[in-house]
């Protein structure tokens, strides 16, 4: 099989001239935490989602965390989320103390499927955490329609979600709350840090006091010519504040955005090309409501097909010299989800099921043309070598 000579990492930031610059430009100005480059992003973020308010945090975990206790979400309510996510989306309702719910995915979109949310809503249910696997939308109107019904908090996990649209309208603008990721692989990446976005004022401004100690409003700038010493303390809060070092990588990555996502699309269709002639091989879906993002690229195999399975496909791909990732190992099969609630392999089979024939190939702007031929042909000569028959 050919190799490359170089390995070919599953993912790298795009960082240039621009993106250095305006970080330097924050270090010269000695506002290295929070500060107007913060208040700049929140203010463009929003702006570009659709949204009336963005709060700039830490991580996407510290963007969920806030939102439901924000939302008032705690002990004796249950939170429904898919198995098929990173831990963090079932990870925050524990912190708060509620207990999160599995809800099965739909096996195309990979996306929680609105019909097994309906199965797990009980008079304990009080929240939803619907995550946009891979950059594609999760459907938004079935969800909200239950949250309706129901009376429920609907949270986006929008980590992947950076670009897409549902039914036309950027994922960010709601009446609930939306959680997005910059961490290093992102779309938009800032290293760390994450961002809520939301149209309810009041949610906003409790999500923005929580994230720095509880403190009354413009805290932050107490140490300027036009601050004040005083503050006051209105909630026991978190540290979760971005720091302007991070918006300053925020604001450039965002001025290019519309570039790398042209370059992610072109990529991603290259891969659909070229795979879909293969039976043995799946591709992601894009459905008539759906912009994908593409910050993932998640290859299906039919396992029934080949006469390897996804573990040695991968490390076929590694002797090529490709690197890759899976996406995700199911929630409920970690341990402390087996230990703590009983889940064993068996309780949400769409997602185990994925989950077993998956893999994330490399999808980046910084790929170049080379990199993706690479790719493709790795992947052919390795299902040409393990088709069966």
């Amino acid at each position: 099989m050919s190799k490359r000579e170089e390995f070919l990492p599953y993912n790298l930031p795009l960082i240039e001239e621009d993106d250095i610059a305006e970080v330097v430009d924050s270090l010269k100005s000695n506002w290295i935490t929070k500060g107007p480059k913060t208040a700049e992003f929140e203010k463009r973020f929003a702006a570009y989602v659709g949204a009336e308010h963005a709060i700039a945090v830490n991580s996407c975990t510290a963007a969920l965390h806030l939102s439901l206790v924000a939302a008032e979400i705690g002990p004796g309510d249950e939170v429904i989320v898919p198995p098929l996510t990173f831990a963090a989306s079932a990870n925050v309702a524990i912190h708060v103390g509620a207990t999160p719910v599995f809800a099965d995915i739909d096996p195309v979109t990979m996306c929680i499927d609105a019909e097994k949310i309906k199965e797990k809503i009980t008079p304990r249910t009080k929240a939803l955490i619907p995550v946009h696997i891979a950059g594609h939308p999760c459907r938004l109107d079935e969800i909200r329609e239950i949250a309706a019904a129901h009376n429920l908090f609907v949270l986006e996990d929008a980590a992947h979600a950076v670009y897409t649209r549902y039914k036309g309208q950027r994922i960010g603008a709601t009446p609930h709350a939306a959680a997005f990721s910059f961490y290093a692989t992102k779309n938009i990446a800032t290293g760390e840090g994450g961002m809520v976005t939301t149209d309810d004022a009041a949610l906003a401004e409790k999500i923005r006091m929580m994230s720095t100690h509880g403190m009354s409003r413009n805290a932050w700038n107490r140490y300027a010519a036009a601050g004040s010493w005083y503050y006051e303390i209105l909630y026991p809060g978190y540290k979760d504040n971005m720091t302007d070092m991070q918006a300053a990588l925020g604001l450039t990555q965002l001025a290019k955005l519309e570039r790398m996502q042209t370059a992610r699309r072109e990529i991603a269709l290259k891969y659909n090309e070229a795979f879909s002639r293969l039976p043995e091989l799946e591709t992601p879906v894009e459905q008539e409501y759906a912009t994908h993002a593409w910050h993932l690229y998640i290859l299906k195999l039919r396992l029934e097909k080949l006469n390897i399975d996804r573990a040695q496909f991968i490390e076929e791909l590694k002797a090529a010299q490709i690197g890759t990732s899976v996406h995700y190992i199911p929630v409920h099969l970690h341990p402390y989800y087996r230990e703590t609630y009983g889940y064993r392999r068996g309780d949400f089979p769409q997602s185990e099921a994925v989950f077993d024939r998956t893999l994330s190939l490399p999808l980046y702007p910084k790929m170049s043309e080379r990199d993706t031929e690479d790719v493709i042909a790795a992947v052919t000569e390795i299902v040409a070598k393990f088709r069966k028959g």
